[in-house]
């Protein structure tokens, strides 16, 4: 049965999609079969992988509209091992509908864990049904953030999400993996300051190795590859494969 990790932040631009598609292709290259499903219509994690939606694509968000169902949107990657479930663009957040559990009902009988080992859903910053779908899915919480005061008051956001959910019975097994810094720069105070602070408030051991800051990240979503693809000896590169051998240990 598959593990199913969500990435979120309740911040915008702080590294989900990034790390959504990093964190995939670095598991599909340890040999593991992987399904990255982008519930951010923006759409960007078919971009990472250099998957082109048609108008009449299957998609996640025309499986949590009624159209078609989950199965039907997955499509291959170019990297063995690697699968995703794009998102529609062109999808308006609010025709989720009222089920919080329409995702998770549908991976159980679709037989969707059956075929990974791991499930990643990338996730919108907007508090809708979209969001609360993955976070209901999901057996752990991986929180990419930018080191500065904006994204760690978003952690907290997403921390008071997920205490309502507990509270509510909707997913009492979805614990928070650990913080992952991106675009980290340790010279820079600020961000020394607020990962103590996320440290101190959440537990060291959350913390996970940074991602330095590194235009190959960039340069590799433009040409719609994982940056261990594109430019497999930069830092990022570097950084991503340590921050998943990390998530892999606390996993365990």
């Amino acid at each position: 049965m598959a593990r199913t990790l969500v990435v979120s932040n309740r911040k915008g631009g702080s590294g989900k999609s990034s790390t959504s598609v990093n964190v995939a292709a670095e598991l599909a290259a340890a040999g593991q079969r992987v399904l990255l499903i982008d519930l951010d219509t923006q759409g960007h994690c078919a971009v990472g992988l250099g998957h082109k939606i048609q108008r009449d694509s299957a998609t996640v968000n025309g499986f949590l509209a009624g159209r078609h169902g989950l199965r039907q949107a997955l499509v291959a990657s170019n990297w063995p091992g690697l699968h995703l479930i794009p998102a529609d663009p062109l999808f308006e957040h609010g025709g989720v509908g009222a089920n919080e559990l329409l995702l998770r009902n549908a991976l159980l009988a679709e037989g969707l864990g059956d075929d990974y080992d791991t499930i990643i859903l990338d996730t919108p910053p907007s508090l809708d049904g979209l969001l609360i779908n993955a976070l209901c899915a999901a057996d752990r919480v991986l929180v990419p953030f930018v080191p500065h005061y904006l994204s760690g008051e978003g952690v907290r956001q997403l921390a008071r999400v997920l205490f309502r959910l507990a509270s509510r019975g909707l997913n009492e097994r979805l614990r928070v993996l650990g913080f992952l810094p991106v675009m980290v720069d340790l010279r820079i105070g600020q961000h020394r300051e607020v990962n103590a602070n996320l440290s101190h408030q959440f537990g060291a051991a959350r913390l996970l190795p940074g991602i330095r800051s590194d235009i190959k990240v960039a340069e590799a979503f433009a040409v719609g590859k994982p940056v261990r693809a594109h430019a497999p000896n930069s830092r990022a590169a570097t950084d991503y494969s340590l921050a998943v051998r990390v998530l892999e240990e606390l996993w365990a």
